[in-house]
């Protein structure tokens, strides 16, 4: 019976904004790409301005909208970058068992841990207090068996929430959840589920995994055993990134090349976000378009540097979208990924066992 803990900041880089700034405590701090500016977008929110329903990745004309008294502040990554780093300080205080999934989040097996303290309920403590003690931020956390629980744990009591799942919990844990916690469940999955009467776990274990294959694909495999609490994916704390991607899957077909740019502009802001966030460049940028008959084709470029740069990451998706001659036909979802990471020293981890740190669930 393994013992895995999952810390996440709480609104990091807000808070770290409200930290360095004390005259934003207290209020709304949306940090991202400015509101008069082309396609910016929210890359966090602190919990004041998510009480106007200001959301990452929205569009941060919209967060305007809905929050006008909002402080917008551009991101500095080398601020978060030293929080981050000295966060994992504390984790490698317990255990080297530690998988990063960003600067604000962690996987951390303690079944052994350095201190023999030996209880993992205590740990996440120690290591929220360090955390709160050291550096003025709050982090939540979720304890369990594994690492779908454990994640799903930590969102419960956020913020500042610690919440222990034990293995005769789980089974009601995971029948009682909306299947929009599910990993793999976006927007168009869980309403294809609700087609279904699936509304929760309990829903979604009646069916068999050859019923769910059929309806979701591969995905349906992982959602019968998730649902049953099984998770045996290992915390690897050397995994390499092998690519980054954002994609997007809209609530009616595109026909005209004007709107697939002006989407492909609004990713491509999410992908140099996102890419800052873990430190890295790629050479290599591909296209990923899903036709409204589920057929899907991608097109990639190669460069002789290594790049992250929203214009750069923007142009090239939209040459790669014309070359294809999409104009009048059907396209559901635009995906950009960038991969062919050839700086050493930009190793990170990933957070789901594959090689694809997805802003967007691949269900989708």
């Amino acid at each position: 019976m393994r013992k895995i803990i999952h810390i996440d900041m709480d609104a990091f880089y807000a808070s770290v904004e409200q930290r360095d700034h004390p005259e934003y405590k207290g209020k709304p701090v949306i940090v991202g790409g400015l509101p008069e500016g082309r396609g910016g977008v929210v890359a966090t929110a602190s919990y004041e301005a998510r009480k106007f329903g200001v959301r990452s990745a929205m569009p941060s004309k919209q967060a305007a909208a809905l929050c006008p008294q909002a402080i917008f502040i551009r991101p500095r990554f080398d601020a978060y970058k030293a929080a981050s780093n000295r966060i994992r300080e504390i984790f490698h205080r317990y255990t080297d068992l530690v998988e990063p999934l960003s600067l604000d989040e962690a996987y951390l097996d303690v079944t052994t841990d350095k201190l023999g303290i030996g209880l993992a309920l205590e740990i996440a403590a120690q290591i929220k207090k360090s955390i709160k003690e050291e550096l003025d931020l709050t982090a939540s956390a979720g304890v369990s068996v594994n690492k779908f629980v454990a994640k799903i744990a930590s969102e419960i009591k956020k913020p500042d929430g610690l919440t222990f799942i034990g293995p005769s919990k789980i089974t009601e844990f995971m029948e009682s959840l909306p299947v929009e916690k599910f990993f793999g469940v976006g927007k168009v999955t869980a309403a294809k589920m609700k087609e279904m009467k699936i509304y929760t776990g309990r829903d979604l274990k009646k069916y068999s995994v050859g019923e769910l294959v059929k309806h979701f694909g591969k995905n349906g495999n992982f959602f019968y055993q998730i649902v049953r609490g099984i998770d045996n994916r290992q915390v690897e704390p050397d995994r390499e990134t092998k690519s980054l991607s954002a994609e997007d899957t809209f609530p009616y077909d595109l026909r005209r090349l004007e709107d697939m740019n002006r989407e492909l502009n609004k990713i491509a802001v999410l992908v140099e976000q996102r890419l800052h966030h873990y430190g890295l460049k790629g050479r290599t940028i591909t296209l990923k378009i899903k036709f409204s008959d589920f057929k899907i084709i991608t097109r990639s470029k190669s460069f002789p540097r290594s790049v992250n740069e929203n214009a750069i990451i923007a142009s090239t998706a939209r040459q790669l979208l014309e070359a294809t001659s999409p104009e009048g036909k059907k396209i559901r979802l635009l995906g950009i990924s960038l991969s062919n990471f050839s700086e050493p020293d930009q190793k990170q981890k990933n957070d789901n066992g594959r090689d694809q740190l997805l802003l967007f669930p691949p269900s989708e």
